[in-house]
């Protein structure tokens, strides 16, 4: 398979995997502390991805490498979950989703800045009609107004992008998995002294789904989910497959309604069909 094909394989499945992150998040943050899932989430992926490291003889990331991972921690791992813990708490997961339609933009103009990649002037329309089309489904779901949850939201499709961005280029250096485990096993330390007064302010008495879902996102959304997604950034480049996220909303909107129970509307499905005929012209472009 060609490496833009293969691209944007690993980019699916990594946004198919990052699609449950907001139902999960909304199920966990009902019955536990926000700051522990968003925080408590990137702990446990730490827990996974020291023993991977030790048993494959990982090298340890260069001084040089760790700025950049400096990056991806701030995006990924501190930024991106506290931001959609704390907006899972005030609104739907099916709008969440769709304000959160706005990362592919902000990652291709973060690949843009950060990683110098030129996509063509046919790239960029495809893609600025793609999140319009997003916006115009969020403010039509909102009665023409961002929900108070919405600037959490904002927060964390910059963030997202950021890290995305610098993720992508550390992976072409370490490899695909490796950025995350290393993400995970550098930020963990610092991050467990914030979980466990969390769990001891405000206790942990939640029931099987909510701790089935915390762990979801531990498992998944800050873990395994981003073997894929780094590999199809590196692969397939930043700005092109970044697009494929504008899916996104839409399989959590699919998601949203299986396990939540929040309805899809005829709307949302023309705007999937929208969406992915814009992917489909950035590809070619």
């Amino acid at each position: 398979m060609k490496p833009g094909r293969a691209g944007y394989l690993y980019g699916l499945l990594g946004v198919i995997g990052f699609s449950l992150t907001l139902p999960a998040t909304r199920v966990a943050v009902a019955q536990l502390p926000p700051l522990f899932v968003g925080l408590g989430r990137e702990v446990a992926a730490g827990l996974l991805a020291a023993p991977l490291l030790w048993i494959t003889r990982q090298p340890r990331p260069t001084a040089p490498q760790l700025r950049t991972l400096g990056w991806v921690i701030a995006g990924v791992v501190l930024g991106f979950p506290i931001f959609t813990a704390l907006a899972m708490g005030k609104a739907d997961a099916s709008h969440g989703a769709v304000v959160l339609g706005l990362l592919p933009m902000a990652t291709a103009v973060a690949g843009y800045l950060l990683n110098h990649e030129r996509p063509s002037p046919r790239f960029w329309l495809a893609a600025a009609v793609g999140s319009l089309t997003v916006i115009g489904y969020a403010l039509h779901s909102g009665a023409g107004r961002l929900a108070p949850a919405d600037l959490a939201l904002l927060g964390a499709v910059v963030s997202g992008a950021i890290g995305y961005t610098a993720g992508a280029r550390l992976a072409r250096q370490i490899g695909a998995w490796q950025v995350i485990c290393w993400a995970v096993v550098v930020a963990a330390p610092f991050l467990l002294p914030v979980v466990a007064a969390q769990a001891w302010l405000y206790g942990l008495n939640a029931g099987p789904f909510a701790w089935g879902a915390f762990g979801y996102v531990s498992l998944v959304s800050a873990f395994l989910g981003f073997f894929a997604w780094y590999r199809g950034l590196d692969l397939g480049g930043v700005a092109r497959v970044s697009q494929v996220m504008l899916l996104q909303p839409f399989f959590t909107l699919g998601f949203s309604a299986l396990f939540l129970g929040e309805p899809i509307t005829l709307l949302a499905l023309g705007c999937a069909v929208a969406v992915g005929l814009t992917i489909l012209a950035s590809r070619r472009a």
